[in-house]
């Protein structure tokens, strides 16, 4: 029932964003309440997703924490070999959002290339993505729920 409820919330965000503006307005998505209802419907524990910040955010992402983001959830399990790392992010401008999709999609590309150092990691970088809806870019990059994940990230913008 609370998962189902989480799930409503995020859609009701989403739809209010909708429903505020005309049609040359972007959708308005929390990207922390997206993040939350995706945890939630997964059953990821508050301790399973560890925050991607200051000089690891650095490291992963050279030159994103340069950009003036309006939002940015960055996610990686805590203590697991897992492949579940999750970027969410609202930019200032078009050209900030292409600027953020170049470096996630080095990420993708460098890990998938390698830096994941083993096998089964690599393959899952592989299928990672990098999406843009407007000004919101995501970098999902799940060994078990590539799919649900990106399917969930278009969702939050009344794609299908």
């Amino acid at each position: 029932m609370k998962k189902g409820f989480v799930l409503v919330l995020a859609a009701a965000v989403a739809l209010l964003g909708t429903a505020c503006g005309g049609k040359d307005e972007e959708t308005a998505v929390d990207l922390t309440a997206l993040y939350m209802a995706i945890a939630e419907d997964l059953g990821w524990s508050e301790d399973y997703m560890a925050a991607i910040e200051g000089d690891m955010l650095e490291s992963y992402y050279p030159g994103l924490g340069d950009l003036p983001l309006k939002q940015l959830i960055a996610r990686t399990p805590a203590m697991s070999s897992d492949v579940n790392e999750l970027v969410f992010l609202e930019c200032e401008t078009d050209a900030d959002a292409d600027t953020a999709e170049a470096i996630l999609q080095d990420r993708v590309d460098s890990q998938a290339s390698g830096g994941a150092w083993y096998a089964e990691s690599m393959e899952a970088w592989e299928n990672a993505s990098v999406l843009r809806q407007g000004r919101y870019v995501a970098m999902i990059a799940s060994a078990a729920e590539q799919e649900k994940l990106e399917q969930q990230f278009l969702n939050a913008f009344g794609e299908q």
